[in-house]
């Protein structure tokens, strides 16, 4: 994790050194182990360093290569480099001193604006083509890596790693993108380029732009084969996916400091930790640091959140170090003020304890943390293969599974009503049909059993800003333009892992870890994982009546089986609830008594105190409520923070009296 920066006067009035030092010294925190400038013509690039992988000790940016005169910057860890480097002819000392912007700067000689396509990894990177006088720059398949821009015609291009560098060009608005703040309230993260200051974008994932005097063009540089995969049989997918995986797990070990890996109990983090043990214990290296949130008090109150048993099954498998974090003793607010710095956005979900895991890992001297964050993604669930056994005619298929899924996973939304007909028939008969049927039995049309149930915090959105904006509206529209009916479904989970949600995540997650040098990667969101995932025919994600069946199968003899086969998963949604009352309520009370006044243009005031009121009198009865308690706090820290907090006349504030003690069972 380091940081990159790039200016072009597209007016071609020369840039100076110190314009890019400007935005330098805003990205300071990102890597302070080198820094550099490079000035060409009126372009110059600019580059904070974080030295992790054994190649970056060779690295030093921005790279002028001499003969072309192209200039590189890139935050990068190239995954296919030994191949990269035997098709691009760099043989001629040995592969660790091959550096991966070199690598980059050749695969741009050699392919041009084509060459993101032929790059696995995690990476962003921006190059000068000086006989071209174009800038080029991509970002990686999954946007693990990411930058932002700012682009005026004829005047001013400006990239980095973070909205903070780009505020520091003269020039560069900052200025509240209220559409994306009603976007955030109404958990909508569809558009995938906005960010909220106006005229700020992010570059989206998979995608490249290509910037000169006369503009900015943006593409998709690739894209997935969603031909269905055919291998013989059951073991053979499973083989094949046992072996992408760990090949996933084991290309994100490249590290020359202690690696880490997050450890929840779950499917995902205990599968990444157990190949990563082996892996560096074949390496000659590790023990592997596992880092693991505990939750002792809470679980009195919601024996679900309880993974320690899990834990330490892993634990006594493998070869690790563990470490412990008791999240009981943290506020989910616990440093925001540092938090949404070094975010620039306000946060959508808990990180108090990625927060407090990324400190435990610091204090270890990790700068590689592996992170099982959404596999559920990746590794679908399966319930869309229900629905194409029935597209396919096989019903005995479908009956067999769900009646196996029934038993093996019983739970409210496992009956067979709900898996033959909801999840399978029903999402293949053509609306027009279904519509008939629903009308018959006087339930309304499809569209209504198909309308989108907005939370509550979108209920908390101030009406005339609502209707003014058309914010309900925009929801269905970027829907309906990212998800078009006529898609296969495995379109629809390429594009879903594509989506503007996972983007805000993952940035938000890789930028937290930049405030304590810790670079996180994602096991998970590989190339090629995902392109295997995406071509599994139906039977091969539910099989033999469980979900995952492709991950739960290819870990047998990896991890241990009580973990293999859960049927259940941590709901940490209670210690959200629980922390932020008993730690956290102070804060909580002045926001939406007193503070949520400042956004009273944009916020029902009313609805978020009812809010409030309902989960204090029942923290654990009300989740909807403590989601939007949490998501309005981060809301409303943030739009201080970023200088946008200007206190309307008359504004109503009205603070209750003292606070309601929690009751603890």
């Amino acid at each position: 994790m380091s940081a990159i920066a790039a200016i072009c006067f597209l007016d071609q009035r020369p840039v100076a050194p110190e314009h890019i030092g400007r935005m330098l010294k805003a990205l300071e925190h990102r890597g302070g182990d080198d820094n550099g400038i490079e000035v060409s013509d009126w372009t110059g690039l600019g580059h904070q360093m974080l030295r992790v992988t054994p190649e970056s000790a060779r690295e030093s940016l921005p790279r002028k290569d001499t003969e072309s005169e192209n200039v590189i910057t890139c935050d990068a860890r190239l995954d296919n480099r030994d191949e990269l480097i035997d098709r691009l002819g760099l043989r001629d000392r040995p592969k660790e001193d091959v550096t991966d912007s070199e690598i980059i700067l050749e695969a741009y000689k050699r392919w041009g604006a084509d060459c993101p396509a032929e790059l696995l990894g995690d990476f962003v990177f921006a190059i000068w083509d000086g006989r071209k006088k174009t800038l080029f720059a991509a970002r990686d398949a999954l946007g693990i890596k990411h930058f932002y821009y700012y682009f005026r015609a004829g005047e001013i291009f400006v990239l980095a790693s973070e909205v903070k560098a780009l505020l520091a060009v003269e020039g560069v608005p900052c200025e509240l993108n209220e559409l994306q703040l009603g976007d955030y309230l109404f958990a909508n993260s569809e558009d995938k380029e906005a960010t909220f200051y106006k005229g700020i974008k992010r570059l989206p994932a998979t995608s490249a732009l290509t910037v000169s005097a006369s503009g900015l063009k943006t593409r998709e540089y690739w894209s997935p084969k969603c031909d269905e995969l055919r291998l013989k049989n059951d073991g053979e997918y499973r083989e094949a996916f046992r072996e992408l995986f760990k090949q996933a797990v084991t290309s994100r070990l490249r590290s020359s400091y202690p690696v880490g890996s997050m450890l929840s109990g779950g499917l995902d983090s205990s599968s990444i930790s157990c190949i990563a043990s082996r892996a560096l214990e074949e390496q000659g290296k590790g023990p592997l640091e596992t880092f693991s949130a505990v939750f002792p008090t809470v679980a009195k109150v919601d024996p679900r959140i309880d993974e320690r048993k899990y834990i330490d099954s892993v634990v006594k498998e493998i070869a690790c170090r563990p470490n412990f974090v008791e999240a009981d003793a943290v506020s989910p607010f616990v440093d925001i003020d540092s938090l949404q710095w070094h975010t620039d956005d306000p946060v959508g979900i808990p990180m108090y304890m990625d927060w407090e895991i990324l400190k435990a890992a610091r204090a270890k001297n990790v700068r590689t943390l592996l992170s099982g964050f959404d596999g559920d993604s990746t590794v679908s669930h399966g319930y869309e293969d229900l629905a194409n056994f029935a597209l396919q005619g096989r019903f005995l298929k479908l009956t067999r599974e769900s009646m196996e899924l029934r038993r093996n996973m019983p739970r409210a939304g496992h009956s067979l009503k709900r898996l033959i007909w909801q999840n399978g028939i029903a999402k293949v008969i053509p609306d027009p049909v279904y519509s008939a049927w629903r009308r018959i039995r006087g339930r309304g049309d499809v569209k209504a059993s198909k309308a989108i149930q907005f939370p509550l915090h979108a209920r908390s959105v101030n009406r005339k800003f609502s209707t003014e904006n058309s914010l309900e509206e925009r929801v269905s529209e970027l829907r309906a333009l990212n998800y078009p009916n006529d898609i296969s479904p495995s379109e629809h989970h390429w594009r879903a892992l594509r989506s503007g949600h996972f983007a805000r995540v993952l940035e938000n997650l890789e930028k937290a870890s930049g405030a304590f040098g810790v670079e996180m990667r994602f096991p998970f969101f590989d190339r090629k994982l995902i392109e295997f995932c995406i071509a599994l025919p139906p039977g091969q994600r539910i099989n033999k009546g469980w979900t995952r069946s492709i991950l739960r199968y290819g870990m047998e003899g990896i991890i241990p089986d009580e973990i293999r086969f859960r049927t259940d998963k941590s709901n940490i949604g209670a210690s959200v609830k629980i922390n932020m009352l008993k730690h956290g309520q102070k804060l909580l009370k002045q926001t939406v008594w007193d503070d949520s006044t400042r956004l009273e243009k944009f916020l029902d005031l009313d609805v978020l105190r009812k809010a409030y009121d309902d989960y204090v009198a029942d923290p654990i009865k009300h989740e909807s409520e403590a989601l939007l308690m949490m998501t309005s706090v981060y809301l409303v820290n943030w739009y201080c923070q970023s200088g946008f907090d200007k206190r309307p006349e008359g504004s109503r504030s009205k603070t209750p009296g003292a606070p309601v003690a929690l009751k603890m069972a």
